[in-house]
């Protein structure tokens, strides 16, 4: 059996087990310390297993809690793309990585095409320092450890 209570701070519903009673614990919602109340006619809770029909429906009354502050975000923003980023506001640090794999198609080798496509959108004011790098990878199909090479470009915007 269970008892459904409110919180006294932020009047969140609660339900715990009924072998907390008297127990102190934190509420989830307000972070706020509270005491589990006694076990009695207005508070206990009687799960489905107990009860006369499986289908039976229980009736829940949520609310919403309040909080004082502004709420914290649950999706975090994603960064703006090249263009936008290159367009103007506050400046910060940035780095694209370009690897000459990813620019291979079959037959053609895109890696200038591509580097060049990059650094015209960042814009020439806009770049720190372009720096080559070196790195093996091993290729799925043979098993094969192999070189291979890119650019690591940092720029502001």
């Amino acid at each position: 059996m269970d008892i459904s209570f409110k919180c006294p701070s932020c009047r969140q519903d609660l339900e715990v087990d009924a072998s907390a009673a008297g127990q102190q614990l934190t509420c989830p919602t307000c972070s706020k310390a509270m005491t589990v109340p006694q076990p009695d006619a207005t508070n206990m809770k009687v799960g489905l297993a107990s009860n006369a029909s499986a289908g039976a429906k229980e009736i829940k009354h949520f609310s919403v809690p309040v909080t004082s502050g502004p709420s914290a975000p649950l999706i975090q923003k994603s960064a703006p793309p090249l263009e936008v980023a290159a367009a103007g506001g506050p400046k910060q640090l940035h780095i694209k990585t370009i690897r000459h794999i990813d620019c291979k198609e079959v037959g053609h080798d895109n890696f200038d095409k591509v580097v060049t496509e990059a650094l015209g959108k960042i814009g020439e004011d806009a770049i720190v320092s372009i720096n080559t790098i070196n790195y093996s990878y091993i290729e799925m199909g043979t098993q094969k450890l192999l070189n291979d090479f890119g650019v690591l470009i940092v720029y502001k915007s």
